[in-house]
């Protein structure tokens, strides 16, 4: 099983004039420590579960260009980009950009979207659930063929392009690996299942159900539900001197046994880097095994 860090809460003690040193300093440890995935929030104000809308919030791809330059090994993706905030063709080019300046280690992580009160505030587009989740299907063909050989045009109900050009392409081929964030039963699985690598579930007790939802979506499509990686989003909390380590091992074993390939999640502690070296040394190697 892999482990991924995300990094949702940025109101850190030196404040926005330290971000940039503690964010890479962080960032660098998880590498190190052996995290597989390092991940940030698609969000311009804070959301509610974390803090006040007017706390610390960066733009997340400017962000994980910059954590790019500080790591070597991590795959690096947002826990999840609202389909609504970029249009595609500038989302399929920031991606593009991230991929090859880190050396192929960029990884789309999408969904619907969720947060009227960022998107009104700001002035961005907020459609209707059922017009984003249009909006997200004709979103994930496009950044498809913009990832392949064909830079003809492209027409959906909601898109029209007249030349997907990309130049250069990723250097992950056949194109960065495409997680679908939620767990909505008749769309979202249904999208994971005809065009995603990877889905990312939160940790409630229908997770079992979910999954065969999913597998169910794969007979449907013709996929090999194997294929994909089956995410969780799992709080990676030892405790302020690791008195949960054993806790958070025993949880992560429940959620292998339940057919989970990786956990992503905070560490509360950030961005002290000893809890994080700690995870390293005392979690990783354990649930790598599992």
């Amino acid at each position: 099983m892999k482990l991924g860090l995300q990094i949702p809460n940025l109101s850190w003690p030196d404040g926005p004039a330290g971000l940039g040193r503690d964010l890479a300093a962080v960032a660098r440890t998880a590498d190190r420590a052996g995290f597989e995935y390092i991940a940030l929030m698609d969000h311009f104000f804070q959301i509610q579960t974390v803090g006040p809308p007017e706390a610390e919030m960066l733009e997340a791809y400017t962000t994980l260009g910059f954590l790019a330059a500080h790591t070597e090994r991590a795959t690096l993706l947002t826990l999840i980009t609202g389909v609504h905030h970029r249009p595609p063709g500038l989302l399929a080019k920031i991606l593009t950009t991230l991929d090859v300046l880190s050396g192929g280690r960029a990884m789309l992580g999408i969904g619907a979207g969720w947060n009227e009160e960022e998107s009104r505030g700001l002035g961005f587009p907020f459609p209707p659930i059922a017009e984003r989740f249009e909006i997200l299907e004709e979103t994930l063909r496009y950044v498809l063929q913009m990832w392949s050989d064909d830079d003809g045009p492209f027409s959906g109900r909601h898109i029209q392009a007249d030349r997907l050009l990309n130049s250069p392409q990723p250097l992950t081929r056949p194109h960065p690996p495409i997680m679908i964030g939620g767990g909505g039963e008749k769309k979202t699985l249904r999208l994971v299942a005809k065009y995603a690598q990877a889905c990312n579930l939160f940790n409630t007790p229908e997770l079992e159900r979910k999954l065969e939802i999913l597998r169910g979506h794969c007979e449907r499509e013709g996929r090999n539900y194997d294929e994909i990686t089956k995410t969780v989003y799992q709080f990676m909390d030892i405790g302020d001197n690791g008195e949960k380590t054993e806790a958070l091992i025993e949880e992560l074993r429940r959620l292998r046994g339940l057919g989970f390939d990786m956990a992503i999640g905070a560490v509360p502690q950030l961005p002290r880097l000893d809890v994080l070296e700690r995870i390293g040394t005392d979690v990783i190697p354990v649930v790598k095994a599992l």
